[in-house]
């Protein structure tokens, strides 16, 4: 890949080439944290295609630093453009649970920004965190993988802070009963 400065400078620019260079580079990345608040492929594929959209749009207002902050920083905005949008779109189906699997293609995406064993580990954490409530999963996924606040959660949500912490407090009893019941039944099959 270039140098990550020029391509976003021509981004800015509106230069469609170096727009398919970033959507080419962070699609995997984008489609992953898009899947911890949707879980249908078509609706998780739009949620992309429109986070994407919205930073090419507003990508004049990113403040270009130097060349080794550039790339973390444009990650970290773009996966706050990510989340708000999903959100946006669970709120439109009023969190109704989504269904469907994830299709195991999508894990083959490239994501630079996993190792094979830390790719294992986070599908079995998304597939247990599927499991949960529609509610206590937005907050979980906002909480403890995102790392927002239970006020920026409750903002986001339209939520009181006291329900942001109650669906954290719930959805981490339900994946740890979960997990617990995952290892019994390996050891089980031992």
């Amino acid at each position: 890949m270039e140098n990550i400065t020029y391509i976003i400078k021509g981004c800015i620019q509106r230069e469609y080439k170096y727009q398919r260079i970033i959507y080419n580079q962070y699609r995997g990345y984008a489609l992953k944290i898009v899947f911890r608040y949707i879980y249908r492929y078509d609706r998780a594929v739009d949620v992309v295609n429109d986070g994407f959209v919205k930073l090419f749009r507003s990508i004049e207002k990113f403040e270009l630093t130097n060349d080794n902050d550039n790339e973390k920083r444009l990650m970290g905005w773009f996966k706050r453009i990510l989340v708000n949008t999903a959100i946006d779109e669970l709120r439109k189906g009023s969190m109704l649970p989504e269904i469907g699997g994830i299709p195991d293609h999508v894990w083959e995406i490239k994501d630079n920004s996993q190792d094979a064993d830390q790719l294992l580990l986070y599908k079995d954490l998304i597939i247990l965190i599927k499991e949960l409530p529609p509610a206590c999963r937005v907050v979980f996924n906002l909480y403890v993988i995102d790392g927002y606040t239970h006020s920026e959660i409750a903002d986001m949500n339209k939520i009181s802070i006291g329900t942001s912490k109650s669906s954290l407090s719930r959805a981490r009893v339900l994946l740890q009963n979960s997990i617990k019941k995952m290892e019994e039944e390996k050891l089980c099959r031992m």
